[in-house]
């Protein structure tokens, strides 16, 4: 089973992901397998399962939440096309190459949910999101966990901010 997470950007543009494994960890600490370094994403926010040709995703106890298709969840079962939201981050899901396009959401959300009070100085610029390793040793490993960073723009990145 090949699974994507596809980022919208703010600038309409879209960044994939491919989760490294069956099972994959989103949150805040570097020790995840997608880390977003963000106050109003929690330190493990929610888990991926992949089994049996479904995928499941699963809160894991997340003080804001993980919502799919607008709506809070604790697990649910994803499907093509689906719209993931941790934090202020959208992601739309593709397994096996389904949807082959996932369009833009009527709606992208550049900010957590009105409920979610974010001071200035945490809020994102999805348009300088990047990725890089997780830890200094990551260069030579090719599974390392990877960070979603809005925060800053680093000079060796290519055109649109994202190095892996």
């Amino acid at each position: 089973m090949d699974v994507n997470l596809v980022l919208f950007k703010k600038n309409g543009t879209t960044r994939s992901f491919r989760l490294p494994s069956s099972v994959t960890i989103i949150g805040r600490r570097q020790e995840c397998d997608l880390c977003i370094p963000l106050m109003v994403v929690s330190r493990r926010h929610c888990q991926l399962d992949q089994d049996r040709g479904h995928l499941k995703i699963r809160d894991l106890g997340s003080r804001n939440g993980t919502f799919i298709n607008g709506q809070r969840i604790d697990q649910a079962e994803l499907n093509p096309g689906d719209k993931v939201q941790v934090g202020p981050l959208t992601f739309g899901v593709q397994i096996d190459q389904k949807p082959a396009e996932l369009s833009t959401p009527d709606s992208v959300i550049l900010r957590p949910p009105k409920h979610l009070t974010v001071p200035e100085k945490e809020a994102i610029d999805q348009d300088e999101t990047f990725l890089e390793p997780a830890a200094a040793d990551a260069d030579d490993d090719p599974d390392a966990a990877q960070i979603l960073d809005g925060l800053a723009e680093e000079p060796d990145k290519d055109d649109d901010g994202i190095s892996i």
